[in-house]
């Protein structure tokens, strides 16, 4: 009954004062006593033995706090704080939820525990965005993530594929150059949102299906409604994929959609549907009958067409069609957010600290030379400043509070505590950049704090786990080298290219986090002024 009055009188819940919530409120009871009564494992025994954390209720767990606690991440990282540990437990349903802070218990788990940790959650989320877990990233451990992954190191993101869509990624970067312009000549104001979700976009569209966009673009070369709603999508699914739903927990109640989550879904995979399948489908009977009818081996022109023709050694076709586009939609899903996020938090840091945004400009003047040419992919292992900042925007301004969930393939032990099979175990961006006890001043945008006095080459990965970028371990994130050119090139072509100053009349960047997410609260809209001659804007 606490469930029932606590669906019923929780502030959000009021819309549902029916018969309708009296009909969820009651199947979601009789779905944990189900739950309860198939239980083969009391936890009494275990529980002294595992990480700190906020007693359960009995049978739900920490399903109250879930529910009352928004947003979610804010309170388990307070919890944390308040008990002074690095390592927690919180209990839904028979899930063990083990968030981190630590790099060093972080690298247990990523290195010496390694293929313990190699799974994924199931989840309404995961299951639709993967079609039933067909793809790499976000599919449990098993066969199919195996044969995805090895396609995707081989086929795709391999160095030599990297070198062969050299052109298409610098085109988009011409691109990014030329819109910027566009809005500068007309002394328009530049929303550094949309500006580097565009680019972000057209990058991996034009890597997929060698087209920027879907429709028909605007008059400036900006995004057009299609790829607005493409881009949103986009953004959407990364938001509720691992957005502590309470089916995630508990999947019987999948269907009811008790928190609004599976509707949000379920709209940004018809919107996926709608703008990938057509052009997945006819290419498919393109090139899958040019191949049987006339035996053609074209040159492959993108992500798409490498995927469809992939042939094992007897000959056969690898991939059905819904592994292609599965696949096709995580790699949109993870090259987006990350340089996006990144390079919008950096210009406005720099607009507060105005040095750091001159010795950026000033590297790259440096490195490119006085010959007036572009920054190009080939300059990135010199313009350490420049990865230095992206270092630190990934370590104080990461895109999500936490990485992608690892689940326990069985019992073991870290960090002196029992880590049950089946536990969802959390890397905490947040936690680990913003540590105290590892940075010094952790909330104070400061790229020289990467540089240890010497002068190697800077990366954009973090081994010691001291932030997150890429991740590690086998379910570490396999595009670094793409996502690491996006990035720079994005940030060194808007500096570069442009001197930006804060709209007239405003005194100050409003640096304050969302409260749903880690985004600014407003997007970052800034003034820009071309540096470079006028030829270099149209290439």
């Amino acid at each position: 009954m606490f469930l029932a009055f606590l669906f019923l009188t929780h502030p959000n819940m009021m819309c549902f004062h029916n018969i309708h919530l009296m009909f969820h409120a009651t199947v979601f009871l009789w779905v944990i006593s189900l739950i309860f009564l198939k239980r083969t494992k009391s936890n009494q025994s275990t529980e002294g033995l595992l990480p700190p954390g906020p007693k359960p209720w009995p049978l739900v767990g920490n399903l109250p706090e879930l529910i009352t606690k928004k947003p979610f991440y804010q309170w388990i990282h307070g919890l944390m704080k308040d008990m002074k540990t690095d390592i927690a437990c919180v209990r839904f349903g028979d899930i063990h939820v083990i968030p981190i802070v630590s790099p060093k218990i972080s690298l247990e788990i990523l290195r010496k525990k390694d293929a313990t940790f190699a799974s994924r959650p199931t989840s309404f989320a995961a299951s639709m965005f993967s079609r039933g877990y067909k793809t790499a990233v976000i599919s449990p451990f098993g066969d199919q993530w195996k044969k995805m992954r090895r396609i995707l190191l081989n086929e795709l993101l391999c160095p030599e594929r990297h070198r062969f869509f050299h052109d298409k990624r610098t085109k988009e970067a011409d691109h990014l150059l030329q819109y910027v312009y566009n809005k500068a000549k007309r002394h328009e104001y530049v929303d550094i949102r949309v500006a580097v979700r565009y680019y972000c976009g057209n990058v991996i569209r034009s890597l997929i299906f060698n087209k920027r966009h879907f429709g028909k673009p605007m008059p400036d070369g900006g995004p057009g409604a299609d790829e607005i709603e493409h881009v949103n999508a986009l953004f959407s699914s990364l938001e509720y994929l691992y957005a502590f739903s309470i089916s995630d927990y508990f999947p019987q109640l999948i269907g009811l959609n008790l928190d609004g989550h599976e509707t949000i879904i379920k709209a940004a995979c018809e919107t996926f549907k709608k703008f990938h399948d057509p052009i997945i489908d006819e290419r498919v009977n393109q090139l899958r009958r040019e191949n049987e009818e006339v035996g053609v081996h074209p040159e492959p022109r993108d992500y798409l067409d490498i995927l469809i023709m992939l042939r094992d050694k007897n000959g056969r076709l690898v991939l059905t069609p819904d592994e292609i586009k599965a696949q096709l939609t995580e790699i949109m899903m993870a090259a987006v957010d990350n340089p996006s996020n990144a390079v919008e938090w950096i210009l406005a840091e720099m607009m507060k600290n105005p040095e750091i945004l001159q010795k950026a400009v000033d590297e790259i003047d440096y490195i490119v030379g006085k010959d007036p040419r572009l920054v190009q992919e080939a300059d990135i292992p010199r313009l350490n400043y420049l990865k230095a900042c992206i270092r630190e925007a990934f370590r104080l301004h990461p895109i999500a509070p936490f990485s992608v969930p690892h689940v326990a393939m069985e019992d073991t032990n870290v960090a002196g505590y029992l880590i049950p099979k089946g536990s969802h175990v959390l890397l905490s961006r947040v936690g680990l950049g913003r540590n105290p006890e590892i940075w010094h001043k952790p909330l104070e945008f400061n790229p020289e704090r990467h540089f240890d006095g010497g002068s190697s080459e800077l990366a954009l990965v973090e081994p010691d786990m001291r932030f997150i970028s890429f991740s590690a371990g086998r379910r570490g994130c396999i595009g670094q080298n793409l996502g690491t050119v996006m990035t720079v090139m994005l940030l060194a072509r808007l500096l570069q290219g442009f001197s930006w100053s804060m709209p007239r009349g405003l005194s100050a960047i409003d640096l304050v986090e969302s409260d749903k997410n880690l985004n600014l609260t407003k997007p970052l809209v800034l003034q820009a002024k071309p540096r470079l001659p006028l030829s270099m804007y149209y290439v």
